[in-house]
């Protein structure tokens, strides 16, 4: 860490308060900013999540003196009917007005997510191949692992919603406050996002640091085949204790300590 760099002052990004917050935020869900030293990290929640979600993961980059943003993507951390309204392009937007305020600001930026979340950070990795030092994902989500994203698009004329997929962790007691209901209509955008990046992944050449559960009931082993085929080089570590949701899980330590370490590596000069 640089000496003389000014402490991290850790904050809430204060809500929208347009009609795109038509219910209230749930608790833990607020957006996350911390201003600290010339290293930016932004840190994307998942499909159906909140930044609940990434907060532990947010504030232990943000005790080290970085400056990390993890925003809250359109229509997540209210109700499932606020999400049925937007779609991966929304989502995409705001990670990438997160981002674009972290450039502002920084002299290297480095993008993490989990789940959908790392989706939009390697997507972010793809379009800025100048703007972005490296990538550090959680169970990332990169295809369909499950037939009612096959189904989506037309699934959406027929129902509004389906039983939702938050709250896979192994640690107990431990709660994401994910949707208990996925608004199909929110769902069906989520093929385009899949299929788009992964034709984007090749333009990836950043260092990528990838963390895996070895037990996952949301995302399968095909999302891992997508990015591991177009990236076969990236630096895939096993999670053993934890399921999905793993920055709430028993393993939460490794990724963050892993991702500081990865950061120092590739993002601070001498």
């Amino acid at each position: 860490m640089r000496s003389g760099v000014r402490h991290a002052t850790i904050r809430s990004m204060s809500p929208a308060v347009s009609a795109e917050v038509p219910h209230p935020l749930q608790a833990g869900a607020e957006p996350f900013a911390s201003d600290g030293g010339p290293v930016g990290v932004l840190v994307c929640h998942g499909f159906t999540g909140s930044p609940r979600t990434i907060r532990p993961w947010a504030e232990h980059l943000a005790e080290a003196d970085l400056t990390v943003r993890a925003p809250r993507l359109p229509g997540h951390g209210t109700t499932w009917p606020d999400l049925a309204k937007t779609g991966w392009r929304d989502w995409y937007a705001e990670a990438g007005r997160a981002f674009a305020e972290l450039s502002d600001k920084c002299e290297r930026v480095f993008v993490t997510g989990i789940s959908m979340g790392g989706c939009l950070a390697l997507r972010l990795a793809a379009e800025h191949p100048d703007d972005v030092c490296g990538v550090v994902v959680v169970n990332p989500s990169l295809a369909p692992d499950t037939r009612l994203f096959l189904l989506a698009p037309v699934l959406k004329y027929i129902v509004p919603s389906l039983p939702g997929v938050a709250g896979d962790i192994k640690k107990p007691d431990a709660s994401e406050g994910g949707y208990k209901r996925v608004p199909v209509r929110a769902a069906a955008t989520l093929p385009e996002m899949w299929r788009t990046t992964a034709a984007l992944l090749p333009r990836v050449k950043q260092p990528v640091l990838v963390y895996r559960s070895t037990v996952d009931h949301v995302v399968g082993p095909a999302s891992m085949k997508v990015l591991t085929d177009a990236l076969p080089d990236v630096e895939v570590r096993s999670l053993p204790d934890s399921f999905h949701v793993a920055t709430l899980d028993n393993d939460a330590q490794l990724i963050f300590d892993g991702t500081l370490e990865f950061i120092k590596e590739h993002g601070y000069k001498d």
